[in-house]
């Protein structure tokens, strides 16, 4: 039986309702306004929202699934700690950038980062293809054009792109998965005006480097030049968190009730 006009125009106006308050749950948790150990009551949601319950079991669903909360008995629904947090699923990351916790997470993002890349880069100049890695450097060429003229979704875009590739040049399947982490983040330092205006030369200079270094096929170069960016994305980072005044929400430390 073919799905009425009324039910084909309820599943998308459903899917706008679970997304929202999933997200303002999820940065809510994120940012401390519902701390560990409260408890969340459905029907109170549902008032609150004014959505169907459904709608709710739904987000509680996906919350549970990334160990934001926990069902437990005579208890109900509880706010878990941040170190029960899966905090490798990008909506994690883009909520807490979107919270109070937004400095923490870019710290460690950035420290992942600077831990990860160089050896991928390495790899990558064993490991590419002849055709993709003149396709890097062309990328990079493209990210300096954009860059040099201003054009700040163009270089996002292509900022994402240039390290999805030497990710995936990487050979590595645990590398590769981080790729969707790094575009989150360099995303929302992007939409949070966290990024320069126009990028540094410098930057740019470091995104040809390591596109040459592997085309070269020269790991240690490729590795070295990697580095060098991270260090510089580190301390961009840096200066921003030195800055802020409010306190962030780390991992491991439970926040007060």
């Amino acid at each position: 039986m073919e799905p009425s006009s009324l039910e084909v125009a309820v599943v998308p106006a459903e899917s706008g309702l679970h997304a929202r308050v999933l997200d303002h749950l999820g940065t809510a948790i994120c940012g401390g306004e519902l701390a560990p150990g409260a408890v969340l009551n459905i029907d109170e949601l549902v008032d609150r929202y004014a959505v169907s319950r459904s709608v709710v079991r739904e987000v509680l669903r996906v919350l549970a699934s990334i160990g934001f909360i926990e069902a437990r008995r005579r208890v109900g629904v509880m706010i878990l700690p941040a170190s029960a947090w899966n905090v490798f699923d990008p909506q994690v990351i883009r909520w807490r950038l979107a919270s109070a916790g937004r400095m923490a997470q870019l710290r460690s993002i950035t420290e992942l980062r600077t831990a990860v890349e160089p050896h991928a880069a390495l790899l990558a100049a064993t490991r590419i293809g002849h055709d993709e890695a003149s396709d890097l450097v062309g990328l990079a060429a493209k990210m300096w054009a954009a860059g040099e003229a201003g054009d700040e979704e163009r270089f996002l875009h292509l900022d994402i792109e240039f390290h999805r590739r030497v990710l995936l040049a990487s050979g590595n399947e645990m590398f590769v998965r981080l790729q969707d982490l790094v575009a989150e983040v360099l995303t929302g330092r992007h939409k949070h005006h966290l990024m320069p205006h126009h990028p540094h030369q410098q930057a740019l200079q470091m995104h040809a480097d390591v596109a040459q270094a592997i085309q070269r096929r020269d790991g240690d170069r490729a590795r070295q030049a990697m580095v060098r960016l991270m260090e510089q994305a580190f301390d961009e980072m840096k200066s921003l968190w030195e800055q802020t005044v409010a306190p962030d929400v780390d991992l491991g430390r439970d926040q007060a009730p």
